[in-house]
C-alpha cells in the first residue's frame, strides 16, 4: 500500500497511508435514526393515587447532570402516562432486572387506560418517600424525581427532572463496606428491539491509568 509524506511547520514529517477508495468504505450510510444502544430498559411509576398509579417502559431515558442530580425520559404525548406525569410533575425510574424482564416488556405494550398493571404483573406499589409517585417494590433501585420542565422534540416531549431520592434494595447492599452491589442485581439492557442481560465486566472508570500496586516477593 503507497504512503503520503508529508511535512508540517515544525518541518516534522509524517507518513499517511493512502487507501483505494473501496478500502475506505468500511461503513454504509443509513438515515439518520435512533441508534444509540444499547439502553436500560426501565419501568417508570406514576400517579399520585391507587386510582392513577400507572407503569410505563421506557428506554429514551438518561443522565444529564451529577450535581445537582438530573435526568430525562422521553414520552410520546399520546400515552396514558404522558398526562399523569405532567399533570403530578413525578415520577420514578425503577430499574428492571432478568425478574422482571416480563413485566418490562408487558407494560411497554399494553395501555394503563385498559389495565392495572401492578396488578396484572403482580408487581407491589409502594408510596415513594419524596414523591407522591410509587416505587415498585421488586425493583433493585428506584430513582424518585421531580419535573423541573418539559421540552416538546417531535415524536416524544422530553421531561427533564431532579432526583430527589434514590431507594435501593437493601439485599444488595454489602453489610461490610456498605456499598450497593448493583452488579448483583442482573440488569437487563435494550437493544434494537431486544432486550439483553449484561455480560461480564471487563474494566472499571479509570482503570486504563490505574499504577500497578507493587507486589510483595515470594516469601516476604
Amino acid at each position: 500500500m503507497p504512503l503520503l509524506r508529508t511535512r508540517s511547520k515544525t518541518g516534522r514529517s509524517t507518513n499517511y497511508l493512502i487507501m483505494k477508495e473501496e478500502e475506505q468504505k468500511s461503513h454504509v450510510s443509513w438515515k439518520p435514526g435512533t441508534m444509540i444502544y444499547p439502553l436500560p430498559a426501565v419501568l417508570i411509576s406514576c400517579g399520585s393515587t391507587e386510582e392513577d398509579y400507572n407503569l410505563i417502559t421506557i428506554s429514551w431515558v438518561g443522565t444529564i447532570c451529577t450535581n445537582p442530580p438530573m435526568c430525562y425520559i422521553s414520552v410520546r404525548p399520546e400515552r396514558h402516562s404522558y398526562d399523569i406525569i405532567k399533570k403530578n410533575m413525578e415520577f420514578v425510574i425503577n430499574l428492571t432486572n432478568e425478574d422482571m424482564a416480563y413485566a418490562t416488556d408487558w407494560c411497554g405494550v399494553k395501555s394503563g387506560k385498559d389495565f392495572n398493571k401492578f396488578a396484572e404483573m403482580k408487581l407491589t406499589p409502594v408510596k415513594g418517600e419524596k414523591v407522591s409517585a410509587p416505587i415498585i417494590k421488586e425493583s433493585p433501585l428506584c430513582i424518585e424525581c421531580k419535573v423541573k420542565d418539559i421540552i416538546k422534540l417531535g415524536s416524544h416531549d422530553m421531561f427533564i427532572a431532579e432526583v430527589v431520592n434514590v431507594q435501593a434494595d437493601s439485599k444488595y447492599i454489602d453489610p461490610t463496606t456498605e456499598t450497593f452491589e448493583l452488579s448483583e442485581a442482573k440488569l437487563i439492557a435494550y437493544s434494537h428491539g431486544h432486550y439483553y442481560k449484561l455480560g461480564e465486566e471487563i474494566g472499571k472508570f479509570g482503570w486504563t491509568v490505574q499504577k500497578k500496586r507493587p507486589q510483595t516477593p515470594k516469601g516476604a
